[in-house]
């Protein structure tokens, strides 16, 4: 298949084009005029330049495809302060669904996010304790970036229910992986400050994915007509920053002052089944992440 992919140049969007390469896909890419190129060029048979906003660029993007990964976001009005509401609304939420509706009949494949979720209700309990979420539950956000990504999804299943068109998203937590703007890594910063300080308190955790995994869930979605119509939640484990800074710490072979006193259990947890049903078995857990920080403390020292 040949399969078009937004923001295809990004830390998400490369590892999508090396999986659907990968997979023996073609991949036509877009990428903005000041985007960097060279590590994706291998695996992007051709680039388009413009915008997700630009309708000017959606005929020469969608060119001979059968399906659009849609994947970018427009983050600038959304990290202005104060937040460019107008610019953001015009940029992501209109453009993403006039973008669903150019794109008609092709499948389409929504990066959403986890952030869907804020407010959760009980539901039954996971062995650990945790209430557990399925894709069921509804969708309650607590940021603008959060609706956004739940309008869009409202829109991708009003498509598929009126039309039977193959519409999809995916809600990925926190990614980790080396990015290729290697500052972007998460645990980056925690590995600059054990080296600078041996010292670590930030409290509170947050729930992690491998870009690897959200890649190959979008690989498994592809031309998949069981997914039709379907969310998948893709979240790997819950860690505290101190587990990020404790393992940090220990490859380093720094005796850090590392504060604990977070709760190691979340409140919430998220069913894996539905994704399980894919073959994305998201079972890294801490593995993954002691993994990832040994690359990404290579990577570092390969850079200084």
């Amino acid at each position: 298949m040949r399969i078009a992919v937004t923001g295809v140049s990004g830390f998400i969007g490369s590892a999508i084009a090396k999986t659907l390469c990968d997979a023996g896909h073609t991949v036509t890419g877009l990428v903005r005029e000041t985007s960097r190129r060279d590590l994706v060029e291998p695996f992007v048979e051709r680039f388009v330049v413009g915008d997700h906003a630009d309708e000017t660029c959606w005929a020469d993007l969608l060119d001979g495809t059968d399906c659009l990964v849609h994947n970018s976001v427009n983050w600038v009005p959304l990290k202005a302060d104060p937040t460019d509401l107008a610019a953001h609304l015009r940029s992501n939420l209109d453009a993403s669904i006039k973008l669903l509706h150019a794109s008609s009949p092709r499948q389409f494949t929504f990066l959403s996010t986890i952030a869907v979720h804020h407010d959760m209700m009980p539901r039954t309990r996971a062995p650990d304790g945790t209430n557990c979420i399925t894709e069921d539950h509804p969708l309650r956000p607590s940021s603008l970036y959060g609706a956004y990504k739940a309008a869009i999804e409202a829109h991708l299943w009003a498509e598929h229910f009126a039309t039977g068109r193959h519409t999809s998203a995916l809600r990925p937590c926190a990614v980790y992986g080396i990015d290729p703007l290697l500052k972007r890594s998460h645990g980056y910063e925690v590995i600059n400050e054990l080296r600078m300080t041996a010292r670590h308190a930030t409290p509170g955790g947050g729930k992690f994915v491998h870009v690897d995994d959200v890649a190959a869930a979008v690989g498994a979605l592809v031309g998949n007509a069981a997914a039709a119509g379907k969310p998948y939640n893709l979240v790997d484990c819950y860690a505290r920053h101190a587990d990020w800074a404790l393992m940090a710490a220990e490859l380093l072979g720094i005796d850090a002052k590392i504060e604990t006193s977070s709760p190691a259990i979340p409140t919430n947890s998220f069913s894996k089944e539905a994704v399980q049903g894919l073959g994305i078995s998201l079972d890294r857990g801490h593995n993954g992440i002691r993994e990832h920080l040994r690359q990404l403390i290579q990577a570092m020292d390969t850079e200084s």
